[in-house]
């Protein structure tokens, strides 16, 4: 996307970068679940699954305003790239991509101790 954002086109050719953002709203679509069946499902992980929730649900929404358009400018995707939606949940992902790099297998996460490394 910042490639395409970076090209200064007028968006009459938007076929690759139409297919890349209806990939990704399959792909957003489907990510709650994903995290569901990853991580434990209760405690801190239950609790950041809403907010992954809620993340994806608006991440989402901005990409299909953008689908909506008539013609994906390269000045339309660089406001999609700037959107908090969007990157919220890329922080959400590095974050979670981070804690299963530590756990290799998801099914080694473990829930942590009442009152042991949690503020």
């Amino acid at each position: 996307m910042l490639a395409y954002a970076g090209q200064g086109v007028s968006g009459e050719s938007d076929g690759a970068i139409r297919d890349f953002l209806s990939r990704a709203a399959r792909a957003l679509a489907g990510l709650e679940s994903v995290y569901a069946s990853a991580v434990p499902d209760a405690g801190p992980y239950a609790a950041f699954g809403t907010v992954l929730a809620r993340d994806s649900r608006d991440a989402l929404a901005a990409v299909n305003l953008a689908l909506a358009q008539p013609a994906l400018s390269s000045q339309l995707i660089d406001n999609l790239n700037a959107s908090i939606h969007l990157r919220a949940l890329l922080t959400d992902l590095f974050l979670i991509d981070e804690i299963l790099k530590v756990n290799s297998e998801p099914s080694v996460i473990q829930e942590p101790v009442a009152g042991q490394g949690q503020p």
